[in-house]
């Protein structure tokens, strides 16, 4: 643990609910690292507490904050200014200090990219299948494009529910493409990425899987699996995907991409060391329920 001073600068993740947080361990653990004088917390707020909240961790001098659920897109109208990026993306989850207030940004985009970059996973011109089309889903079809995705598919249950998101997510990519949930089969062969953004398979249902056995059936070995829920490790989805021979990514290097991006943006470094963040957020889910707040 590091020494809290007079001089100590605060970080913090705003949510409600939020005691469950990882970002506190991970971040702490980068800005040991760094060499930084700096606290990052978890702190729950209300969503009728928000616009105080944010007022008075300005005054009190915090040098930056995350917002998480339920506050991702209600903040965007408390802020000072948003960045085109979260304005496209439609959700805020880091705040940026300026003189006068806060500046929203969103770097769930880019931590989600951060892991297919580091795998070296080549997605031009390829196929990418998005399940869900909630909030984290406008994230993952912009960072698909980004990276050069030739064809968007996003996947969802309910036709008219699909058809808003897909015409939402007209800025975020070129025409994504919607498919119905029980026509998964006649596309997944052909697709070389699919990434699950919903909760299905999250602890503590964690033996539910979003693919039903014969969907599953057909990915294919070239097709990367990556499921943005981190528990369990691995869900249910990647572990069947690693039986059919996909390579898999789990939500945790998502966490930690969006975590050292938002780093960066507050410190101005480059070098925040995410194998030390994810070293620490992986300590600390193998660890007892009792015990994880220790390391923050």
């Amino acid at each position: 643990m590091a020494v809290i001073g007079g001089s100590t600068k605060l970080l913090a993740v705003l949510g409600d609910p939020v005691g469950h947080s990882l970002s506190p361990v991970l971040q702490n653990a980068a800005i040991r690292k760094l060499g930084l004088d700096w606290c990052y917390m978890a702190l729950p707020v209300a969503a009728a507490d928000l616009p105080v909240a944010l007022e008075g961790l300005h005054a009190l001098g915090a040098a930056g904050l995350n917002v998480t659920i339920p506050h991702k897109q209600a903040v965007m109208a408390l802020l000072h200014g948003v960045t085109p990026l979260a304005q496209r993306i439609g959700a805020v989850n880091t705040l940026v200090r300026q003189r006068h207030g806060w500046m929203g940004d969103n770097t769930d985009m880019a931590g989600f990219m951060a892991p297919l970059q580091r795998q070296g996973v080549d997605l031009r011109n390829k196929t990418a299948l998005v399940l869900g089309g909630g909030g984290s889903a406008r994230a993952v079809v912009a960072g698909c494009s980004a990276l050069g995705c030739g064809r968007i598919l996003v996947a969802g249950r309910d036709p008219q529910r699909l058809q808003r998101f897909l015409a939402d997510a007209q800025g975020l990519a070129d025409h994504p493409e919607g498919v119905l949930w029980h026509g998964l089969d006649t596309v997944l062969d052909a697709v070389e990425l699919v990434v699950n953004t919903t909760p299905v398979g999250m602890s503590p249902a964690g033996e539910a899987c979003p693919l039903d056995p014969g969907q599953l059936e057909h990915l294919r070995p070239h097709t990367w699996v990556y499921d943005v829920i981190y528990t369990p490790r691995p869900t249910t989805l990647l572990r069947q995907a690693r039986v059919r021979g996909c390579g898999t990514i789990d939500g945790l290097a998502m966490l930690v991409g969006q975590g050292a991006a938002a780093l960066r943006l507050w410190c101005g470094r480059q070098d925040v060391d995410e194998d030390t963040m994810l070293r620490a957020a992986s300590a600390a889910l193998e660890a007892p329920p009792e015990s994880r707040g220790a390391s923050a």
